[in-house]
Protein backbone atom coordinates (compact mmCIF):
# COMPACT_ATOMS: atom_id res chain seq x y z
CA UNK A 1 0.00 0.00 0.00
CA UNK A 2 0.81 3.31 -0.76
CA UNK A 3 1.29 5.93 2.28
CA UNK A 4 -1.51 8.04 0.94
CA UNK A 5 -3.70 4.91 0.96
CA UNK A 6 -2.38 3.40 4.77
CA UNK A 7 -3.06 7.89 5.88
CA UNK A 8 -6.25 7.96 4.29
CA UNK A 9 -7.31 4.41 5.88
CA UNK A 10 -6.29 5.41 9.44
CA UNK A 11 -8.12 9.08 9.18
CA UNK A 12 -11.16 6.97 8.08
CA UNK A 13 -10.90 4.70 10.73
CA UNK A 14 -10.46 7.46 13.52
CA UNK A 15 -13.22 9.63 11.82
CA UNK A 16 -15.46 6.23 12.01
CA UNK A 17 -14.32 5.67 15.38
CA UNK A 18 -14.26 8.79 17.51
CA UNK A 19 -15.69 11.42 15.65
CA UNK A 20 -19.10 9.95 15.50
CA UNK A 21 -19.71 10.90 11.73
CA UNK A 22 -21.08 13.85 11.25
CA UNK A 23 -20.52 15.71 14.29
CA UNK A 24 -17.43 16.70 13.75
CA UNK A 25 -16.77 20.67 13.30
CA UNK A 26 -13.05 20.90 11.73
CA UNK A 27 -11.81 18.85 9.03
CA UNK A 28 -7.81 17.89 8.92
CA UNK A 29 -6.14 18.86 6.11
CA UNK A 30 -4.70 15.73 5.02
CA UNK A 31 -8.64 13.90 5.42
CA UNK A 32 -9.22 14.98 2.24
CA UNK A 33 -9.21 11.10 0.14
CA UNK A 34 -7.02 11.22 -2.57
CA UNK A 35 -7.72 10.17 -5.81
CA UNK A 36 -6.83 6.62 -5.35
CA UNK A 37 -8.32 6.08 -1.88
CA UNK A 38 -11.85 4.30 -1.47
CA UNK A 39 -14.44 7.45 -0.91
CA UNK A 40 -15.21 6.60 2.94
CA UNK A 41 -19.13 6.85 4.13
CA UNK A 42 -21.09 9.56 3.00
CA UNK A 43 -22.14 10.76 6.24
CA UNK A 44 -18.64 11.28 7.58
CA UNK A 45 -17.88 14.57 8.28
CA UNK A 46 -14.20 14.04 7.93
CA UNK A 47 -14.05 12.15 4.90
CA UNK A 48 -15.95 14.91 3.33
CA UNK A 49 -14.72 17.57 1.19
CA UNK A 50 -14.79 21.15 2.84
CA UNK A 51 -16.99 22.65 0.39
CA UNK A 52 -19.63 20.04 1.93
CA UNK A 53 -20.12 21.68 4.76
CA UNK A 54 -22.76 24.01 5.42
CA UNK A 55 -21.41 27.89 6.11
CA UNK A 56 -21.02 28.55 9.67
CA UNK A 57 -23.88 30.95 9.26
CA UNK A 58 -26.39 28.82 7.70
CA UNK A 59 -29.09 27.74 10.17
CA UNK A 60 -28.83 24.04 11.35
CA UNK A 61 -31.99 21.76 9.00
CA UNK A 62 -33.62 20.85 12.04
CA UNK A 63 -34.25 24.56 13.31
CA UNK A 64 -38.09 24.83 13.21
CA UNK A 65 -39.13 27.94 10.97
CA UNK A 66 -39.96 31.10 12.94
CA UNK A 67 -43.65 30.67 13.30
CA UNK A 68 -43.46 27.39 14.83
CA UNK A 69 -44.22 28.10 18.14
CA UNK A 70 -41.68 26.71 21.10
CA UNK A 71 -42.24 23.45 22.51
CA UNK A 72 -43.66 22.95 26.17
CA UNK A 73 -40.69 22.16 28.81
CA UNK A 74 -40.41 19.02 29.85
CA UNK A 75 -41.99 19.42 33.66
CA UNK A 76 -42.26 17.32 36.88
CA UNK A 77 -45.28 15.94 37.98
CA UNK A 78 -45.62 18.30 40.72
CA UNK A 79 -45.42 21.19 37.74
CA UNK A 80 -47.88 19.25 35.74
CA UNK A 81 -50.29 19.41 38.47
CA UNK A 82 -49.95 22.94 38.95
CA UNK A 83 -49.83 23.96 35.86
CA UNK A 84 -53.33 22.26 35.32
CA UNK A 85 -54.82 24.16 38.58
CA UNK A 86 -53.68 27.52 37.20
CA UNK A 87 -55.11 26.85 34.02
CA UNK A 88 -58.07 25.82 35.78
CA UNK A 89 -58.05 29.68 37.61
CA UNK A 90 -57.52 31.06 34.20
CA UNK A 91 -60.28 29.91 32.23
CA UNK A 92 -62.75 30.44 35.13
CA UNK A 93 -63.72 34.06 34.30
CA UNK A 94 -62.47 35.54 37.24
CA UNK A 95 -59.10 36.97 35.71
CA UNK A 96 -56.00 36.67 37.61
CA UNK A 97 -52.69 38.59 37.60
CA UNK A 98 -49.51 36.51 37.54
CA UNK A 99 -48.60 37.11 41.22
CA UNK A 100 -52.28 36.97 41.96
CA UNK A 101 -51.92 33.21 40.54
CA UNK A 102 -49.07 32.25 41.96
CA UNK A 103 -50.19 33.56 45.59
CA UNK A 104 -53.56 31.19 44.66
CA UNK A 105 -51.32 28.07 43.64
CA UNK A 106 -49.11 28.51 47.29
CA UNK A 107 -52.09 29.00 49.19
CA UNK A 108 -53.47 25.74 47.00
CA UNK A 109 -50.23 24.64 49.24
CA UNK A 110 -47.63 24.39 45.80
CA UNK A 111 -44.00 25.20 46.36
CA UNK A 112 -43.38 28.65 45.16
CA UNK A 113 -41.21 27.72 42.36
CA UNK A 114 -43.92 24.84 41.09
CA UNK A 115 -46.63 28.15 40.96
CA UNK A 116 -43.91 30.28 39.43
CA UNK A 117 -43.66 27.84 36.73
CA UNK A 118 -46.93 27.24 36.55
CA UNK A 119 -47.94 30.98 36.29
CA UNK A 120 -45.30 30.81 33.42
CA UNK A 121 -46.73 27.56 31.90
CA UNK A 122 -50.52 27.88 31.76
CA UNK A 123 -51.34 29.85 28.98
CA UNK A 124 -52.08 28.02 25.35
CA UNK A 125 -49.81 25.25 24.17
CA UNK A 126 -47.52 25.65 27.20
CA UNK A 127 -46.89 29.11 27.00
CA UNK A 128 -47.19 32.23 29.10
CA UNK A 129 -50.74 33.82 30.00
CA UNK A 130 -52.21 36.46 28.16
CA UNK A 131 -52.06 39.05 31.37
CA UNK A 132 -53.95 41.92 29.80
CA UNK A 133 -57.05 39.36 28.96
CA UNK A 134 -56.70 38.50 32.32
CA UNK A 135 -57.02 42.20 33.20
CA UNK A 136 -59.98 42.35 31.07
CA UNK A 137 -61.59 39.61 32.77
CA UNK A 138 -61.31 40.76 36.12
CA UNK A 139 -62.00 44.45 35.06
CA UNK A 140 -65.73 43.21 33.36
CA UNK A 141 -66.07 41.39 36.21
CA UNK A 142 -66.04 44.36 39.26
CA UNK A 143 -68.20 46.77 36.53
CA UNK A 144 -70.91 43.74 36.03
CA UNK A 145 -71.12 43.17 39.74
CA UNK A 146 -72.37 46.98 40.29
CA UNK A 147 -69.84 47.86 43.11
CA UNK A 148 -69.61 51.23 41.20
CA UNK A 149 -65.64 51.80 40.53
CA UNK A 150 -64.46 55.53 38.73
CA UNK A 151 -61.95 54.83 36.05
CA UNK A 152 -59.49 55.68 38.38
CA UNK A 153 -60.74 53.40 41.20
CA UNK A 154 -60.86 50.09 38.96
CA UNK A 155 -57.22 50.96 37.86
CA UNK A 156 -56.30 51.02 41.40
CA UNK A 157 -58.03 47.52 42.25
CA UNK A 158 -56.37 45.81 39.37
CA UNK A 159 -53.08 47.15 40.72
CA UNK A 160 -54.47 45.79 43.92
CA UNK A 161 -55.00 42.72 42.66
CA UNK A 162 -51.42 42.73 41.61
CA UNK A 163 -51.26 43.50 37.89
CA UNK A 164 -48.96 45.61 36.39
CA UNK A 165 -50.19 49.61 35.78
CA UNK A 166 -50.03 48.81 32.04
CA UNK A 167 -52.39 45.94 32.33
CA UNK A 168 -54.84 47.39 34.43
CA UNK A 169 -55.23 50.54 32.13
CA UNK A 170 -55.58 47.70 29.34
CA UNK A 171 -58.59 46.36 31.50
CA UNK A 172 -60.26 49.34 32.27
CA UNK A 173 -60.48 50.43 28.44
CA UNK A 174 -61.52 47.15 27.89
CA UNK A 175 -64.14 47.15 30.14
CA UNK A 176 -65.42 50.75 29.36
CA UNK A 177 -64.38 52.91 31.54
Amino acid sequence: MTRNRILAGILTAIALGTAACGTATAQHPAAKPAASTPAAPANCALSCPASAAPPASTPPASTPPASTPPAAPAMTVSQQQAVQDAQGYLSDGQGFSRQGLIGQLVYDKFSTADATFAASHAGDNGLEPDWNAQAAQSAQGYVNDGQGFSRQGLIDQLRYDKFTYDQAVFGVNQAGL
